[in-house]
């Protein structure tokens, strides 16, 4: 339990000592394959840890136009803004396969935040970090092109999920187009373009259970010249 909240970012430099008072709040829960766990909308009153699987968040418009804003795994977090604020869920999480996690209600939550500053100060910091992410994001889908958004994106998540083996780094699950889409911000159309291309050059191999990314050959492509 320790070393799965270690790898969490909110929780990255709390000593074991702060770990275990968060282990103390958290309950633990298992979700089928597209289960929806929250909806926009919907009154925010828990945080959640993905010990297991893959949870996608994601924006609906009126229109029912889907749009991804991160697809998490193991290690990771999300539900803190609203569990903060108190304000509705900003977007829709949905799990992507057979996933547990670690949840985290909301008194329980303001309970330790008001009973431990310093956990509360770790909290405070790493949510201004995701809100600087949260600005690059969007200035990457002011000024960059489709493909390179596309690109980019890949590469962030290799960086973060990936195991490098000389000049290959393997993403260890299926390449998911929807969720890559989502995330770059262009319709599937040219994201499925964008993948042919890379595939074309060998910059990129999709298998059943992982894909593949070769670095030497991204670094001599037009995508990073």
């Amino acid at each position: 339990m320790i070393e799965l909240l270690k790898r969490v970012p909110l929780f990255t430099d709390l000593s074991d000592e702060q770990l275990d008072i968060v282990a103390s709040i958290t309950s633990r829960r298992e979700y089928h394959p597209h289960t929806t766990l929250f909806q926009q909308g919907e009154p925010g009153d828990t945080f959640c840890i993905v010990m297991r699987g893959t949870v996608k968040i994601y924006t609906s418009s009126r229109q029912g136009l889907q749009k991804t804003l991160a697809v998490f795994q193991a290690g990771d977090s999300f539900g803190e803004l609203a569990l903060i604020d108190g304000k509705p869920r900003s977007a829709t999480a949905e799990t992507l396969e057979e996933t547990v996690l670690l949840t985290v209600n909301s008194e329980s939550f303001h309970l330790m935040m008001r009973a431990h500053y310093d956990i509360a100060k770790q909290i405070m910091i790493q949510l201004c970090s995701r809100l600087r992410s949260t600005n690059g994001h969007v200035s990457e889908l002011t000024f960059l092109d489709a493909p390179s958004r596309v690109v980019k994106n890949i590469v962030r998540i290799a960086q973060h999920e990936g195991k490098r083996q000389g000049d290959k780094i393997h993403i260890p699950h299926a390449f998911d187009p929807d969720a890559m889409a989502g995330l770059a911000g262009v319709h599937r159309t040219v994201l499925e373009q964008v993948i042919r291309d890379l595939e074309q050059q060998r910059i990129l191999s999709l298998g059943h259970s992982q894909y593949t990314i070769d670095v030497s050959k991204l670094f001599q492509s037009p995508y990073v010249n």
